[in-house]
Parts: C-alpha cells; structure tokens; sequence
C-alpha cells in the first residue's frame, strides 16, 4: 500500500472518529446538565454533583481529542499531514496509524520529553471545539487531494 493510500484510508478513520467524538461530546454535555435542585434529598443532590463532574471531566477530555483530530483533517487537506512539525521529515505511517493526529516524529517528540518543562512549543494550545465547526467541509478526499512528495 503506498504511503498516499494509507494517509487516505487514515483520513477516513478520522473523520469516523471525529463524528463519534461530536455524539459522545453532545451526549456527556446533555448528561452534565444539572438537577432540579427541589427533588430528592442531600444525597441525591451529592450524587447528582459528583456525576455532573464526572460528565463534565469527560466532556473536556473528548473536547481536547477531538480539538487534535480537527487538526490533523486540516492538515491532511493542506497537504502537510504526516510531516514532523519540527524537522520537516515524514512521520511514519506506522506512527500515524497508531497515534494520527500526531504532529512529530518519535525523535522529536523524544526529544521535547526530555527537556519537558523548559520548552515553550510544549505548553498546549486547547481552544474550543466549536472554534472548528464548519472549518471545512466534509466533502470526500481523494489521492490527488493529497500533496505529498513520493520517496
């Protein structure tokens, strides 16, 4: 399979992923929207707080995965997808198939785990998902649409 194929059949895992994140991310939302605060009595109350948070917690994290698959579709359609951020090489399809909305290779990211903390690219930047709605359009991908160099 060539290199092409394997990042278009990885563009339709995440975009499938990104559509499942959307649902779980409405449903933990819908799930985290408080209780009548008259009904039931103190217990119910805590047990109804405690899960708002837990849904709440879940919602943030499905927010933040679904901020890095966003990013990845886009740089798939700007034809820079699969290329280290930092060094410029390509990003092995393994990797990518294991990890796809990585943004470098395992050298680099080897590297910024070992100087964590004194690196300023390491501080993350989670913005809002709705920011990304309607960023681009779902229209269907194909191997031309990918512009990358063949080795």
């Amino acid at each position: 399979m060539s290199r092409k194929e394997a990042l278009l059949r990885l563009h339709k895992s995440l975009v499938a992923k990104r559509d499942d994140l959307r649902e779980q991310l409405t449903h933990e939302l819908d799930s985290a929207q408080l209780a009548d605060p008259g009904s039931g009595d103190m217990f119910d109350a805590a047990l109804d707080a405690s899960q708002n948070e837990m849904h709440s917690q879940l919602a943030a994290f499905e927010s933040r995965e679904l901020q890095q698959i966003e990013r990845a579709i886009k740089l798939i359609r700007n034809g820079r997808y699969g290329s280290c951020e930092v060094c410029s090489t390509a990003i092995p399809v393994a990797r990518l198939k294991a990890l796809p909305y990585t943004t470098v290779c395992i050298d680099c990211r080897q590297k910024q785990e070992t100087r964590r903390g004194t690196d300023e690219d390491e501080s993350e930047n989670w913005q809002t998902v709705f920011e990304y709605e309607g960023a681009n359009s779902d229209r269907d991908l194909t191997l031309r649409d990918i512009n990358i160099e063949v080795e």
